[in-house]
């Protein structure tokens, strides 16, 4: 198990157990996972897609999103899009990924067609039926097709298996191309960090175009012999009845859909007291430790965050399950890669030193493709540098103090955000909290913030401004306070600080 080296070695389940289940439909065995398997390798060779060729796929959140990415990924090199996407922006992303085909939906409307159809890329149909399991399908080309791949056969362990895009929130968005073996080791780390056993289920809510839903919700549960229940995306509306349905031991999510969950568990306080969850995991964003406390007094179960990028096909530090240790404010220690703190010469510094997080490890993307300059920046000396500045203490756990790029330059006077939502989460009124760079004519940056009070809770911007200044020095209080009804979040419910002053025309 250990020496897998392919997402198909790594497929834990007995033959009999399930694999994947959704809402209406018959579960999906391990046995039915495997053929689904063999019959997309068997399908996308036919059509002339082999080893390396990237298919696009455009799907809903489901189970046959989750198998699509796992099945394509042994014959060719998933490369899964956002559905939101626009025209335009599925125009370039296709042509940047030199993409061999588009997968949708059967009949789909999606503009990634028109896309497609403007590149003379070869469009696929996925089709299914409620009768079938969960995540079973067909391929069918929406005009004839036929070849032979350059490389056909399963994927081997070198091969590409995921290519995913940066965000690009500050610069053109940068390929990532992860082989089986990068996510077929980040699979085991996340499975060895949870203590995962074929008797989980995770209840999955994060998109699939995305490398948290799709290595620690199903690929980590998958390696694991374990079960994956996928719904239709995240709604806090439909949670809990989603919680009662699945059943699950766990859950993985990010900070905001977490906050949405806690505002409305007080009026299904009967599930929440039903639920059989042996932990709550929390990624992609940091999580206040206010929030931890209050999941974990919710649930009854720990809440473990994790840090993670795409970098590193998801996971990097974790905190731990018990026995173990939680460091509330942490992101725990390194699970999976090496981890430790780089200066801006490139020389490792010592435990308490702030510095950047860099990682080095077998789930680490090689680089980026066709890049040499972020290459370039971006690995030191054999270790990535995962752009997020933070500090390790004597125990290994490390503290991410901000993202680099995030940090706001106040004349000179160098603020973490972070530092500032810790701060205003203490606030009693304050359910959500993210403090921003904005414009200034003379100091060029200062401190705002924008918040969501708790339901029934009032505060004013005074208020909120000495409640901080009691516990900052003066150039980190907050200059501008808004009060809103909901923060904007990224498509994967992130919020993005970066360029949220213009997004809330502060100027």
């Amino acid at each position: 198990m250990a020496d897998a080296a392919t997402i198909l070695e790594i497929l834990a389940g007995e033959d009999d157990a399930t694999a994947i289940s959704a809402s209406g439909r018959p579960d999906l065995t391990y046995k039915a996972l495997r053929d689904q398997i063999d019959k997309t390798l068997t399908t996308l060779n036919g059509f002339g897609i082999g080893r390396n060729d990237r298919v696009a796929i455009v799907l809903p959140n489901g189970p046959e999103m989750a198998i699509a990415y796992i099945s394509v990924a042994m014959a060719a090199t998933t490369a899964p899009l956002n559905p939101a996407y626009r025209v335009d922006e599925y125009s370039f992303y296709l042509n940047d990924l030199s993409a061999k085909a588009l997968l949708v939906e059967a009949g789909s409307t999606s503009p990634a067609v028109e896309a497609a159809t403007s590149l003379n890329l070869p469009i696929l149909e996925l089709t299914t039926d409620d009768q079938r399991p969960a995540g079973s399908f067909d391929i069918l080309p929406k005009e004839a097709m036929s070849g032979t791949p350059a490389s056909g056969g399963l994927a081997q362990t070198d091969d590409v298996a995921l290519v995913l895009h940066t965000s690009g929130t500050t610069s053109r968005p940068k390929i990532v191309p992860l082989t089986h073996k990068n996510v077929c080791a980040s699979a085991g780390n996340i499975r060895t960090t949870l203590s995962l056993t074929p008797d989980d289920r995770c209840m999955n809510v994060m998109p699939l175009f995305h490398i948290h839903g799709l290595m620690a919700a199903v690929l980590a549960s998958l390696s694991a012999g374990a079960s994956v229940f996928c719904t239709d995306g995240f709604n806090a509306l439909r949670f809990f009845a989603q919680l009662v349905e699945a059943n699950p031991t766990w859950y993985t999510a990010v900070p905001t859909m977490h906050q949405a969950i806690l505002t409305r568990a007080g009026r299904n306080k009967e599930i929440v007291d039903n639920a059989r969850l042996r932990f709550v995991r929390s990624s992609s964003a940091s999580l206040p430790a206010q929030v931890m406390a209050e999941l974990e007094k919710t649930f009854g179960a720990p809440v473990v965050e994790a840090y993670a990028m795409t970098e590193s096909a998801h996971q990097m530090t974790c905190n731990q399950l018990p026995p173990g240790i939680r460091k509330p404010g942490t992101v725990g220690p390194a699970a999976g890669p090496e981890v430790s703190i780089m200066d801006e010469a490139g020389e490792l510094v010592s435990q308490g030193t702030i510095g950047e997080v860099v990682i080095r490890g077998p789930n680490v993307t090689l680089g980026y493709e066709n890049n040499p300059t972020a290459n370039a920046e971006n690995f030191t000396n054999g270790w990535f540098r995962t752009g997020d500045q933070g500090m390790m203490d004597e125990d290994g756990f490390v503290t991410i103090t901000g993202r680099l790029k995030e940090i706001i330059n106040r004349g000179g006077e160098k603020i973490s955000p972070r530092e500032v939502d810790d701060v205003l989460m203490d606030h009693p009124a304050v359910q959500q909290v993210v403090t921003f760079a904005m414009p200034h004519k003379s100091l060029g940056e200062d401190v705002a913030a924008a918040i969501v009070l708790r339901e029934g809770q009032e505060a004013t911007e005074r208020e909120v401004r000495d409640f901080a200044a009691e516990k900052l020095a003066d150039f980190k209080v907050p200059r501008k306070v808004l009060f809103l009804e909901e923060i904007p979040k990224g498509p994967t419910g992130k919020i993005q600080r970066i360029g949220l002053a213009d997004k809330l025309g502060i100027s």
